[in-house]
């Protein structure tokens, strides 16, 4: 990798970082929030799971904080909502890992398939 190709993607991370942590500040302003309260049906459902990712392990810690500020603040306006997007998020990663792991079960199916209908010149790769 070139010095200029590992300069450009450090500066993307600096910047999404940037970008991420004034996001997030906006949280601070006292007419946003009440923005965001009148329209919490809407909003919430649309950036939960932007905030639980972010929340179970963003490599930066001043946005991980403001995260989990944001996060607690939609639990505390709206505990019903909340659990519901909560239960939504639960429900939308079991799916994924099910499925995830039938895609993995099926791959070795067809490894399998293939390693005794295969020839001596076949390679399997894992």
């Amino acid at each position: 990798m070139s010095l200029i190709t590992i300069l450009l993607f450090e500066s993307e991370l600096l910047l999404a970082k940037k970008v991420a942590e004034r996001a997030l500040y906006l949280w601070n302003s006292e007419h946003i929030v009440s923005l965001i309260a009148q329209n919490r049906n809407v909003i919430l459902p649309l950036i939960f799971e932007a905030l639980e990712k972010n929340t179970q392990g963003h490599w930066n810690q001043a946005i991980h904080g403001l995260t989990a500020n944001v996060r607690r603040m939609f639990e505390e306006m709206d505990p019903e909502l909340f659990e519901e997007c909560q239960e939504q998020y639960l429900e939308k990663e079991t799916r994924a890992r099910e499925m995830e792991e039938q895609r993995e079960l099926t791959w070795k199916r067809i490894e399998a398939v293939a390693a005794t209908a295969g020839g001596e010149d076949m390679v399997l790769v894992s």
